[in-house]
């Protein structure tokens, strides 16, 4: 991947890189990823990155209670600031089941604090499908309170990120928003949120693509994880992942490469969030992103998609 491959995210101006480093592990946050990552570690790493063509990096206020950004904010500072091109994008979360108008404002001012970084180019609302909708997006409500910061001019650009696509696309049809970051269900084995990309590409909105490894399942190579999306997967799922993982081996690459690369290959995905704790998967990262093999092995591939009952959202993906 080289600064030639930098795509355009919807209408917003900004230039993202194929690959976005998610900096979810890099607050540590053991309960999902499954291991600790060091204040330390986490600092060099982002250090690191932005030496790279990697020019975007995705946290969020609710990442380990804010020491995703924390760290992130810091290696920025060590590094002497922000570098010209290299964009922060950052989420507003609830806290303690509170996403009022108010917790949001609050929640802007968290990430400014901790990123160090003021106009934030980029906030999504984050995960609202857990919340009510009505109050939500009601007068005062947390979408109304983001697009105020917007018009104040506290944050340049506003997205949506979830999950559940039946439950996005209703934030989606208000039309406010001016990117769509989906997870877990937009992947080799999940195509949930085939419809909502679609619809978002045609409104002119930027797609971000995130969790294309579906929470670590499909970079396993030795078949241990049995959960995808932070789900229990299903027995088609898991024989559909196995005959993958094969098909790769004959095919001289990994599962896990595969995987981004089926992201980064569409021209309607701006960016693919990849989320990189550790120095040395920083270039395997990238070299997967521009995986150059034939149609066949694709083919191949498509051909071993479970059926749309076995994705994350079957009911709206049909």
């Amino acid at each position: 991947m080289t600064r030639a491959d930098l795509r355009t995210l919807g209408a917003t101006g900004i230039e993202v890189s194929a690959v976005t480093l998610g900096g979810a592990p890099l607050g540590s946050m053991p309960e999902n990823f499954g291991y600790e990552v060091s204040e330390s570690d986490a600092v060099a790493l982002v250090g690191r990155v932005l030496r790279t063509d990697i020019c975007t990096i995705d946290t969020a206020n609710g990442y380990s209670d804010g020491r995703s950004e924390e760290r992130i904010g810091r290696a920025i500072a060590e590094f002497g600031g922000l570098p010209a091109g290299v964009t922060v994008i950052t989420k507003v979360d609830a806290r303690d089941g509170d996403y009022s108008g108010e917790r949001v404002r609050r929640s802007l001012a968290e990430s400014r604090r901790r990123l160090g970084i003021s106009p934030l180019p980029l906030v999504h609302l984050h995960d609202p499908e857990f919340h009510d909708f009505r109050a939500m997006t009601g007068k005062g409500g947390a979408v109304e309170a983001l697009v105020d910061a917007r018009d104040r001019g506290e944050i340049e650009h506003i997205g949506l990120a979830g999950g559940d696509v039946h439950q996005m696309q209703r934030y989606l049809d208000l039309g406010v928003f001016e990117v769509l970051l989906v997870h877990n269900r937009w992947t080799l084995v999940d195509r949930s949120a085939g419809p909502i990309i679609q619809h978002a590409g045609r409104l002119g909105l930027g797609i971000v693509n995130a969790a294309v490894l579906g929470g670590g399942i499909l970079a396993d190579e030795r078949g241990r994880i049995t959960t995808y999306g932070y789900r229990p997967a299903s027995a088609t799922t898991l024989s559909a992942i196995s005959a993958m993982r094969e098909v790769c081996r004959r095919w001289g690459t990994t599962l896990a490469a595969a995987a981004i690369r089926f992201s980064t290959r569409d021209q309607r995905i701006a960016s693919t969030v990849v989320g990189i704790s550790r120095l040395e998967r920083i270039q395997p990262t990238l070299d997967a992103a521009a995986l150059d093999l034939p149609q066949q092995f694709w083919d191949e591939l498509e051909s071993l998609l479970p059926s749309a009952d076995n994705w994350l959202d079957a009911r709206s993906a049909r």
